[in-house]
């Protein structure tokens, strides 16, 4: 059993408590921000009748403003209206946060003591900040490094230390581990993924930390595994606790652009693995292994540098790893966001779905206007991270750089336009950028233990205009939903929990969070959404864009679409793969609420043959279209128009219920 963090910490030393007489923060930022318990609703006003909203605009007007409450009603509403639904639940979250780079540690300690002590409660703080609970921290140089490459065992050209005779963190004891020693005070929940730009050069072919691979060499393998166990004891014995490490950062960029870099291929992270996963059980050491680390979809540059003994790693570098033997001591994957979609970690978790998802990496960066740095980052990060990673089962939502100066540095090669969670200027003023609040809507909120849970989201990664959301049960029994506007102009929706809908107006391009309570009666209805995978349709007639197959993807951003004026004997029928019992099938138009079917019969079968009409004369009205099945088996079930009308007709999601009534 692990020891608990403060004992760590109080082992190692004691620090005062800093009174903070001036924050450093810009005045018009520290005026602005709202700050309130992460996932404590009581005192915000939220209560079982209504929802706390706080909201952030890409103007920078508002930012994690607190925007009051808006309370729930029994009236459905006309607007577009997210189906929120804890019954079916995802991934249990980790945690939120950046990293604290040698850069970043560097432009901190520059603050005066009282300074960054509000820099840092601003950034870790439970109560008074954004509550930050999760850092990736290098081992050893990346390009966000203040001074030439290191690693914890640099011995002179041509020599070897197998042994680790030379290994050292003397170099992180000045600046970077006091401040993680801080975070975690500020903040118990801390937790740390530590990452390697590259092994000791005298591991690799060519002698140099950047480019190369790792010597394919037993030895090289023990050394390396050894020295990652090496530093997680060396900075265990400093009081700050590594709970979870990958082997290598982006091992698929083989020409790092001046700075610290490994060409590490499947085969070859699989044997460090297979070394690191038992040696940290024989030091006793519970820090968990992550694979990967790199993009969401590789790059094209990358795979055209690929050798030919890394042809199978092309799209497939996860894959091959969690086939490997190496498996058995990874925990999950860790991605960054620098090229792809969030959607290829749903596609992996559907390979692989024991294994868990991070999101390790995304940086902000500077836009080609300044002026439009912070509402193209808000919305950016948004979509891709805050919801669209969430979305895709990331259990973490991790930052770059949690501080940079004004110019982006100081960095040794790499980004020359990346932007940190704050932005630390020589006289000492603290700037929040669009990170801090993109971070802050869902860290202060999503209480650790978290679990996502079921909503409808109609807005895209790639950008389609609509509002996408991400919704999660805290373990208190809060639920949080963070939504985001992806049109310019003001945009009204709706929420629906149970029997319960609140309708609200996001600005455009606004990012905002909604926190309630559900009624004790609500929670417990007993209802339950059935997991539509491997469900599938078909239709009479459908756009050449909308098939059928998208009313039943579990995407409410897509849609089944009659491509046609509706006309008497046009059909939709879905097959739930087998006979199951549900009491109620939902179909769901999405943001496309004029689409209802305005006259259908509704029929089941067990069969595909023989079948019962549940709903002889339907006549549509909005958004949701029910059947009520009544709990017989059922696995097909079809849904006639009886009558003309010149809309489409659409449907966007099909839900099954079992339990209590889900209008």
């Amino acid at each position: 059993m692990r020891p608990p963090r403060k004992a760590l910490l109080a082992a190692v030393c004691t620090l005062a408590a800093a009174a903070v007489v001036g924050s450093g923060l810009a005045p018009a930022q520290a005026a602005s921000v709202r700050h309130h318990a992460a996932g404590s609703v009581s005192g915000t006003g939220a209560g079982s009748g209504s929802a706390q909203v706080w909201i952030t605009t890409p103007d920078g007007t508002d930012t994690m403003t607190d925007a009051g409450t808006v309370g729930f009603t029994t009236t459905p509403s006309t607007a577009p209206t997210v189906v929120v639904d804890p019954s079916r639940t995802f991934q249990t979250m980790s945690g939120f946060g950046a990293a604290i780079t040698d850069s970043s540690a560097s432009v901190l300690s520059a603050l005066n003591p009282q300074a960054r002590t509000a820099a840092m409660r601003s950034l870790f703080s439970p109560t008074s900040g954004d509550g930050l609970d999760y850092l990736r921290q290098p081992v050893g140089a990346s390009d966000f490094t203040t001074g030439p490459a290191y690693t914890y065992d640099d011995v002179p050209a041509g020599s070897t230390d197998y042994s680790l005779s030379h290994f050292s963190i003397a170099h992180d004891q000045t600046q970077i581990l006091p401040l993680l020693r801080q975070a975690e005070q500020l903040n118990p929940h801390l937790q740390i993924l530590a990452t390697p730009w590259s092994p000791p050069a005298w591991m690799k072919t060519g002698g140099s930390l950047t480019g190369g691979r790792l010597i394919d060499d037993p030895r090289v393998y023990r050394a390396y595994a050894a020295y990652l166990v090496k530093f997680i004891q060396a900075y265990r014995a400093n009081g700050v606790r590594v709970d979870t490490i990958t082997v290598q950062n982006e091992p698929q960029n083989r020409t790092p652009s001046g700075y610290p870099g490994t060409d590490m291929p499947s085969w070859q992270e699989a044997k460090v693995i297979e070394q690191l996963g038992p040696m940290l059980r024989a030091a006793h050491l519970d820090t968990t292994i992550l694979g990967y680390d790199h993009n969401w979809t590789e790059h094209p540059n990358d795979a055209a540098a690929t050798p030919p003994d890394e042809t199978a790693d092309i799209d497939d570098y996860p894959q091959q790893l969690l086939n490997s033997p190496a498996a058995q001591y990874i925990s999950g994957t860790a991605y960054h966001c620098y090229y792809g979609d969030p959607s290829a970690m749903t596609a992996l978790h559907r390979q692989f779905p024991t294994k868990d998802i991070y999101f390790t990496e995304c940086s902000g960066s500077q836009s080609a206007n300044p002026a439009d740095t912070f509402s193209d980052t808000l919305k950016w990060h948004a979509r891709n991270l805050v919801i669209g990673a969430t979305r895709n089962w990331a259990k973490t939502v991790i930052n770059w750089n949690i501080a940079l100066d004004p110019a982006g540095g100081p960095h040794t090669g790499g980004c020359t336009g990346c932007t940190g969670v704050l932005t630390v200027g020589a006289d000492g003023t603290v700037t929040r950028n669009a990170e801090y609040y993109t971070l802050g809507h869902l860290a202060r909120f999503v209480q650790p233990g978290a679990v996502r849970i079921a909503s409808t989201s109609f807005g895209t990664t790639g950008w389609n205009g609509q509002v996408e959301d991400v919704a999660f049960r805290n373990p208190d029994g809060s639920t949080v939903l963070v939504a985001h506007n992806e049109n310019d102009n003001p945009q009204t929706f709706a929420i629906r929990e149970g029997d319960r809908n609140l309708s609200y107006t996001l600005p455009g391009g606004a990012l905002a969070t909604f926190v309630w309570r559900t009624p004790g009666s609500a929670a417990g209805h007993g209802a339950q959404q059935l997991d539509p995978t491997g469900w599938t349709a078909t239709a009479s007639t459908s756009s050449s864009t909308d098939p059928a197959a998208d009313a039943v993807d579990d995407d409410a951003s897509t849609r089944f679409s009659s491509g046609a004026a509706q006309a008497p004997g046009q059909y939709l029928q879905v097959d739930l793969g087998k006979v199951l019992h549900p009491q109620q099938v939902v179909f769901d138009t999405g943001a496309s609420t004029g689409d209802y079917p305005r006259g259908y019969t509704a029929a089941t079968s067990t069969d595909g043959v023989h079948w019962t009409t549940e709903v002889p004369d339907g006549q549509g009205s909005g958004q949701f279209t029910t059947v009520d099945v009544g709990g017989r088996g059922t696995r097909y079930v079809r849904l006639t128009l009886t009558a003309a009308s010149g809309s489409w007709w659409s449907v966007a999601d099909v839900r099954a219920y079992t339990g209590a009534d889900r209008r």
